[in-house]
């Protein structure tokens, strides 16, 4: 199993609503980058939530639900999607702020490539993130 993280804006779609639909396309996504990890996740990975721009913390787990297909908000078949579904709001979110002050998480995507909106996590990575949600 890997780890990813997912970013987005609350205002555009929140964790609430996410548990609300029960499922949904990852799609939208325009960064090459991004790209190779939608086509490297896996059914079973599991996901942080972050939410971006407002809130600017972790605050739920998802769990890849299907491999990439083609992203259905484009006609242009370089882009893929991935679906996702909620698994749990975590017991406490996660700060960006407390993320860079741990030393621990100092190479993680998030830290380093600040504007990537599907990251890859390391498992030491989750397992630090996870104790600062009290999980």
């Amino acid at each position: 199993m890997a780890y990813w993280l997912v970013k987005s804006e609350p205002s555009v779609y929140s964790w609430d609503q996410f548990v609300k639909d029960k499922q949904t396309e990852w799609s939208g996504v325009r960064n090459y980058a991004a790209r190779i990890n939608l086509k490297a996740m896996q059914k079973g990975d599991e996901v942080l939530y972050y939410h971006s721009n407002e809130g600017v913390e972790i605050v739920a787990i998802a769990k890849v639900s299907k491999t990439f297909f083609q992203d259905t908000t484009t006609d242009d078949d370089r882009w893929v999607s991935v679906e996702l579904k909620p698994v749990r709001k975590l017991k406490k979110a996660v700060p960006l702020e407390i993320i860079k002050k741990d030393k621990r998480l100092a190479n993680m995507d998030l830290v380093r490539l600040g504007r990537l909106s599907v990251q890859t996590v390391k498992p030491e990575e989750w397992k630090i993130i996870m104790e600062l949600a009290g999980e």
